[in-house]
């Protein structure tokens, strides 16, 4: 998460956006050497003239805020200056209150019914079509990401206005809903094809960003499990997964087709009559698979991979008639005889407490009925449950337009609005830079879809398990297994080192430092660093994802083997990074039994890699073919259970119009014979026959009534 972070601001701006005429903004720019009061002074005044009806000098003083949220940079010299002037300035904005005002400004732009419909009739779609969006998303990313890091040296009134913004993003104070909903309902629009003039990198990165302040990371996501399970009076977790996968080592990947054929053709050269010792390590490799399995004219890798992707023969998991019968009982220890004189049933009648039925009762009303406490998860929840399905639908949608595998369509939608500038490139160069930006343009969208998704599955879980259910399942039912598979089935090596980006282009080192001459070898040598570390982060998010999806679903983990995932996931397995094997291994441990005995013994390599590095459980059947799960699947029964328990979940927890079979009932003596009753003002008239008719009249069944009781 940390190493996502360090190009946050450039991701925010894109290449495009940096180079601004500021020639419009000398009257409003804060000169560093001004004193507090002047620059609120200064502020003051462009919080006025945000208020023009003038659509154009309210786009001037727009691009005059957002010079002051990027640090002045006009006005420093190095990079550490301008983000120490970015820092301050930012928080001077949100105490003046920027951040309100351009949220009114969003609002309307959303709301723009002229702009949609200009930009639905239009053909193409550049940059120039959502430029005040483009200006308003960028300032409240600034200042959402910004006053979310915390640092060291960070004044008192700064933290105290960190908790405020916090509480105020989180709750539904915009419209009776909180700002990410906002966020959530431009995602939908614009690809319901309603607004394609959105620019959705700059939306979904501020998206995640505001669930990840307001929820909170991974880490603060740790420190409220162990306070849930203290207020649960539940023992402590044995451990922390974060910090057990950073002590990891990676493993060596399976060895590639080709160097299995070099293997073989080297022991059929140097064959003896005398079988030779072979290390175990050596069978290991060797067995991965058979090179020549199949005959396919395929390429190298996945033919290699696709030769031990079927389920060998002895277990179909389709095949409703196989069954994997449970061992044969033991012989009894006793001759039956010496049983039949036993009683049946306890010997002695269980006793209860009148005080342990109440304690009892009362604790079961409850689970069921209780005060929901107004985190910003259950808040968030709330207002996404009557469109969740539309807007986990759209993140996917997005998610797949930005897969680097998909394909372009002409029914698809276009996430390059906000790249595309309006004239085309003439140059080889124009076209090399326009070429790494749109990579890199969907490289952040991934990043930032896969981020969310994994945030709001891990957020979602502690808070319910049933809202975590509803959401993984509108995930499942929208097809988010096989678009996650999709999405590795590529040469992942090449994904992960690959380098679209410009270094001397990214903020702030392009304002501040003299640009040096582009050129076309340098553009290709790209920089320096062995990975990518935003795709490696969205691998790592989408596998935990599928992992979430996939864990303890029986039907669902047939899902994975009916794909054939296992070839796709064992690629993987030679990226050599700790966290993104493991989670890679889970999901090759789950399915294993499945796969059959010839897939496990080709791959043992893989095996102990599983046996290695995955968390075990008792009695976990994994490595064999035996264990009870392994049964005909049906999927569409599974799932409609679960369903239904949401559904029961959601009418009893959110439906205002319930009837009363869960209100809480008074049990108390007393109490209730201490309340007062509405009478008719002729009831005491007509007492004695009510009394008469009712209750004297009526015969009492106490036979009955005992053996109810009993």
């Amino acid at each position: 998460e940390k190493q996502s972070d360090r190009r946050t601001s450039s991701e925010s701006q894109g290449h495009t956006d940096i180079q601004s005429d500021m020639t419009h903004l000398v009257s409003f720019t804060l000169s560093l050497s001004l004193c507090s009061e002047q620059q609120r002074a200064y502020v003051m005044r462009l919080l006025d003239a945000l208020e023009v009806t003038d659509r154009d000098k309210r786009l001037k003083v727009a691009r005059a805020i957002l010079y002051l949220a990027q640090g002045v940079f006009d006005e420093c010299d190095t990079d550490a200056d301008v983000i120490h002037w970015s820092r301050h300035n930012v928080f001077l904005l949100y105490d003046m209150g920027i951040f309100t005002a351009l949220l009114e400004l969003l609002s309307m732009e959303i709301d723009n019914n002229q702009a949609c419909s200009s930009a639905v009739r239009k053909p193409a779609i550049s940059l120039a079509d959502s430029t005040e969006l483009r200006v308003l998303l960028s300032i409240m990313y600034l200042m959402v990401e910004t006053i979310r890091l915390q640092t060291e040296d960070d004044r008192p009134e700064w933290r105290t206005a960190r908790e405020a913004f916090k509480t105020e993003l989180g709750s539904p104070l915009y419209n009776g809903e909180p700002f990410a909903l906002l966020l959530f309902t431009m995602v939908t629009k614009f690809c319901s094809m309603n607004a394609p003039h959105f620019p959705m990198k700059k939306v979904l990165l501020l998206l995640w960003k505001t669930v990840l302040f307001t929820m909170g990371g991974f880490e603060e996501l740790q420190e409220m499990k162990v306070r849930g399970r203290e207020r649960l009076s539940l023992p402590p977790l044995p451990e922390d997964s974060i910090k057990v996968v950073r002590s990891m080592r990676a493993a060596s990947p399976p060895a590639s087709a080709m160097e299995l054929i070099e293997q073989q053709q080297q022991a059929k050269r140097g064959r003896r009559s005398r079988r030779p010792l072979v290390k175990q390590d050596s069978l290991d490799t060797y067995n991965e698979r058979d090179p020549f399995k199949n005959d396919d004219a395929r390429d190298e890798e996945e033919d290699g991979e696709e030769a031990d992707s079927g389920i060998e023969g002895e277990v179909d998991p389709l095949d409703r008639d196989v069954i994997i019968q449970p061992p044969p009982p033991p012989p009894p220890l006793r001759p039956p005889t010496e049983r039949a004189s036993l009683p049946k049933g306890l010997p002695w009648a269980p006793k209860v407490r009148e005080k342990d039925i109440e304690h009892f009762l009362e604790t079961s009303r409850n689970k069921f009925i209780e005060d929901v406490d107004g985190t910003p998860t259950e808040i968030l929840y709330l207002g996404m449950l009557p469109n969740l399905s539309q807007y986990v639908i759209a993140l996917l949608k997005l998610l797949l337009a930005a897969a680097p595998t998909s394909k372009a369509k002409t029914d698809s939608i276009n996430i390059l609005a906000d790249v595309l500038p309006e004239e085309m490139p003439i140059t080889v160069l124009q076209s090399m830079k326009l070429g790494i930006d749109v990579n890199r343009h969907k490289e952040i969208i991934v990043k930032a879809i896969s981020a969310l998704l994994l945030l709001l599955l891990k957020h979602l879980k502690l808070n319910h398990i049933y809202q975590f259910e509803i959401v993984s399942q509108h995930l499942v039912f929208a097809n988010c297994i096989p678009l996650i598979l999709k999405f590795f089935n590529q040469n992942i090596i090449s994904y992960i080192s690959a380098k679209n980006s410009i270094c001397v282009l990214d903020f702030p080192h392009c304002v501040v430092h003299e640009m040096p001459e582009l050129t076309a070898e340098s553009l290709e040598a790209g920089d320096r660093n062995q990975f990518c570390w935003r795709n490696l982060f969205s691998c790592i998010n989408l596998l935990r994802i599928l992992n979430k999806l996939t864990k303890w679903k029986h039907s669902r983990t047939m899902m994975l083997v009916v794909f054939k995932s296992a070839p796709i996931l064992k690629r993987a397995l030679k990226v050599k990074q700790a966290m993104m094997q493991l989670y890679v291994l889970k999901l090759l441990k789950i399915q294993t039994k499945y796969l059959g005995r010839q897939w496990r013994k080709s791959n043992m390599k893989t095996m102990s890699a599983i046996y290695q590095k995955v968390r075990h459980r008792l009695n976990d059947d994994w490595a064999y073919g035996n264990d009870i799960d392994a049964r005909p699947w049906d999927f569409q029964a599974e799932e409609c259970a679960l369903r239904e328990n949401i559904e029961k979940f959601n009418s009893r927890r959110y439906d205002k119009n319930q009837n009363g079979e869960f209100a809480p009932v008074d049990n108390c003596l007393q109490s209730v014979l201490g309340q007062r009753v509405e009478l008719p003002e002729d009831f005491h008239y007509s007492y004695e026959m009510w009394l008469e008719r009712e209750v004297f009249s009526q015969p009492i069944q106490w036979e009955g009534l005992l053996q109810q009781a009993q």
